[in-house]
């Protein structure tokens, strides 16, 4: 709206204000002009190259301003006002002393020190405890009476506990490391030792064991453990490792490598197991009704791989006969067919340096037959049976030294001279594997080395020759308990 007056002034309400004069209007052309000139403006050059120049001048001016004006717009740097307590000297600086934390090496005390007044009677003797309650260890190859004595009890106290003890378990088998639980009654002067008022001790897995002294003097009072001795079995996948697979599925590590020694003697675990395959074991395990656990030798070991089972028992069919780890038994089929093999081809680790045959003796010096193999090893390393045995003798013979011969079965016998000491004595049992003796240099030998006989019906022959390998078939009465015992351990379920 266009309002004209009489003077000839036009008044625009909507372009321009009153009392202003109008602004300059920049085209599109001056406005593109003067930002290119802008942009083109370098407003922090490097004052280091051109000195002198306009560019350079201009710079400087741009880092001076920022200076400046930083210097002004700063708070400043003001000390800040803190009160400093009075420092403490005499009876205040002894009682903060008493009562603050301070290193003891310093003469720190604790406490606040008070004299005594009039209300504090002095004591001619300090009172000892009614009672202490204490622990003790039993040591390997310790006895019962000798742990008390160690412990404060005295000789009385800690022979008649020994004696009480006695009637319940054999002491010998307490196993080392099991704790005893004590409590030592008042009494009558600091000359003789306290009494024994209370004694706990887990005796056995399945027995705890509890003293106390009554009216007449200790008595024992037996507290028998509910022990669960359901085996474990456990199942699962052979994957990528039979042992790690194994461990992932709980099985203890002891375990694992029994199971794996067991399977390798009928398979070999590299070439014919496979990642497929499925592996099944039992362990021996016992759940006390306190809430232990405790898992024993491995029962059984099987393999399945579909078109194929290996399930192997551990059975001893005459424990009696076998003395070393007799206890354990040998590995049998479920057919009660068992197979021994040789751990090694040679009963030491070792070179052969004679062999079988005609040979020049380097002592005698002329030709004659060499019945055996020499083995050279080092002094004193171990010689193994290579297979289960009787010793039929263990002694000094000639020119063999140091001699042990073996009887093994089937007509089979074997020997080995020149040991520097012999471990098994005539009349016993050797299982596979067993350590029989140390290489030595005994009897006519040029140095330490093994002499190894092998008999077949008395006659010598090649120890190479022969397989080491004993097949063992179960039959009778033997077969009969077998085969209980399979369908009892396959009838064990899995995780129970």
């Amino acid at each position: 709206m266009y309002l004209r007056n009489d003077q000839g002034f036009e008044l625009a309400s909507a372009t321009a204000g009153f009392g202003r004069a109008s602004a300059p209007t920049l085209t599109p052309s001056t406005r593109a002009l003067l930002h290119d000139r802008a942009t083109r403006i370098d407003w922090v050059p490097d004052l280091g190259a051109r000195i002198g120049s306009l560019d350079w001048w201009r710079g400087l001016a741009t880092c001076t301003a920022l200076c400046a004006a930083t210097w002004t717009l700063s708070p400043g740097m003001r000390p800040l006002v803190g009160a400093v307590p009075t420092p403490l000297a005499g009876a205040e600086w002894e009682e903060t002393r008493a009562q603050g934390i301070a290193p003891l090496a310093q003469g720190a005390t604790t406490g606040r020190r008070m004299a005594a007044n009039d209300l504090v009677a002095p004591l001619a003797e300090v009172p000892e405890r009614p009672s202490v309650d204490l622990s003790a260890t039993l040591g390997d190859g310790d006895s019962f009476d000798r742990v008390l004595i160690r412990a404060g009890v005295a000789r009385n106290d800690a022979e008649a506990a020994a004696a009480l003890v006695a009637q319940s378990v054999d002491p010998t088998a307490i196993p080392a490391g099991t704790r005893i639980a004590l409590t030592l009654g008042r009494r009558a002067d600091r000359t003789v030792a306290r009494p024994l008022e209370k004694l706990d001790f887990r005796a056995r897995f399945d027995l705890a064991l509890s003293l106390a002294r009554g009216a007449g003097g200790l008595t024992v009072n037996r507290k028998p453990i509910a022990i669960d001795s359901t085996p474990l079995r456990i199942q699962g996948l052979v994957g990528s490792s039979l042992y790690r697979s194994a461990r992932a599925a709980g099985v203890p590590a002891k375990a694992v490598e029994s199971f794996i020694k067991a399977i390798s003697t009928r398979l070999s675990i590299g070439r014919d197991v496979t990642a497929s395959d499925s592996f099944d074991l039992i362990v021996q395990r016992e759940r006390a009704a306190t809430g232990e656990t405790r898992i024993g030798d491995l029962l059984f070991a099987g393999i399945d791989q579909g078109r194929r089972k290996v399930q192997l028992v551990r059975f001893a069919p005459d424990a009696a006969n076998v003395d070393d780890d007799a206890s354990h038994g040998g590995w049998f089929d479920a057919n009660g067919q068992t197979e021994r093999r040789a751990v090694s081809g040679m009963p030491v680790i070792g070179r052969i340096t004679s062999s079988f045959g005609l040979r020049t003796h380097p002592l005698l010096g002329f030709t004659r037959m060499h019945k055996g193999l020499d083995i050279g090893a080092p002094y004193g390393a171990p010689i193994h049976a290579m297979t289960d045995g009787r010793v039929a003798f263990a002694g000094r013979t000639g020119g063999y030294g140091n001699f042990v011969k073996l009887v093994h079965g089937g007509g089979l016998a074997s020997g080995y001279g020149h040991m520097s000491r012999i471990a098994v004595s005539s009349g016993t049992r050797v299982r596979q594997g067993q350590v029989i003796g140390y290489i030595g240099s005994t009897g006519m030998s040029t140095g330490p080395h093994l002499h190894w006989e092998v008999w077949k019906n008395g006659g010598a022959i090649n120890p190479r020759s022969v397989s080491f390998a004993s097949v063992a078939q179960l039959s009778g009465a033997k077969l009969r308990a077998f085969k209980a015992k399979v369908a009892q351990l396959l009838a064990v379920r899995v995780g129970g």
